[in-house]
């Protein structure tokens, strides 16, 4: 499409082969501010055609998520710089970024443990979208030598927006309430072995459990800004945990019988809770 800036095919010249040696020959500060500040500059420069360029630039996405101080999360942070308005004015561009950042979320653990399997997950997952920019990509992809890997020939793989992302796993009994921090990256579960886990949403991988109640967690409420979690639990109480450190603030007492729903304000200094006791009661954060 003639209004998208990746409607003409790009070339695998646009992409030269020794950009990853180049950019580790630079000093760690250089390397630091190259991936981190430049999609943000294109974004607040307004120069959106090089900052969509850069997102299905295969040497770009190799580099950083192979850099200790970045990884998986922050470039799919990165396709979060330009809201969803951009869409109508790009649609064929928005589509190519969707795939891509969806490809990102559903093989995040695997890049966790091996980046030398970027090039067959975009592959094995992208080949069959008939779009410019993800094709001119796969192209790249498919002559990167750093290491040693395996090419798909077909889209062998789960395509994006489809099946499981992933399962986590780590309670020895049901889970029974699920919340997620406002920025999508971690997710807390409640469950009965008596535990709340906290998760990285990206990888997968369990951050912490916090553990104090008695019996069965039945709700799991977390505030605004991630930095606390409330848990209703069968034992009559509610708990107060700090998701900086993972421990307990503090145990409100009050119920007479099993706590089944956990909310708190959107200022983070009420929370309110419902129980088997046919009763609400609300509590002050601040005081306990």
């Amino acid at each position: 499409m003639n209004s998208s800036p990746l409607a003409t095919p790009i070339s695998i010249a646009a992409y030269p082969k020794e950009f990853a040696d180049k950019l580790a020959a630079k000093p760690l500060s250089f390397q630091r501010a190259f991936l981190g500040s430049l999609l943000p500059n294109y974004v607040k420069s307004g120069n959106l055609e090089k900052y969509y360029q850069k997102l299905t630039d295969f040497n770009f996405l190799m580099a950083k998520i192979q850099h200790p101080e970045f990884g998986v999360q922050a470039l799919i942070d990165d396709f979060n710089l330009v809201d969803d308005s951009e869409a109508v004015t790009h649609p064929e561009t928005a589509k190519s970024l969707n795939l891509i950042q969806s490809v990102l979320w559903m093989s995040a653990d695997i890049w966790e443990q091996d980046k030398t399997q970027l090039p067959g997950q975009l592959l094995g997952r992208l080949l069959h979208f008939n779009i410019q920019a993800i094709q001119a990509m796969l192209e790249v992809a498919k002559h990167w030598k750093a290491a040693p890997w395996l090419r798909p020939l077909t889209p062998c793989l789960t395509p994006p927006r489809r099946g499981l992302l992933r399962t986590l796993k780590g309670h020895s009994n049901s889970v029974n309430a699920v919340a997620v921090t406002s920025d999508g990256k971690r997710v807390l579960s409640g469950s009965g072995d008596t535990t709340i886990k906290v998760w990285d949403l990206t990888t997968g991988k369990e951050l912490f459990t916090l553990k104090g109640h008695s019996n069965s967690v039945n709700a799991v409420a977390v505030t605004s800004d991630g930095k606390r979690a409330i848990s209703g639990s069968s034992d009559n109480t509610i708990k107060a945990w700090d998701l900086t450190t993972g421990k307990e603030d503090f145990t409100l007492y009050g119920h007479s019988d099993w706590v089944n729903a956990v909310a708190v304000t959107a200022d983070a200094k009420w929370a309110i809770s419902g129980s088997f006791d046919n009763t609400l009661k609300v509590w002050d954060l601040t005081t306990g």
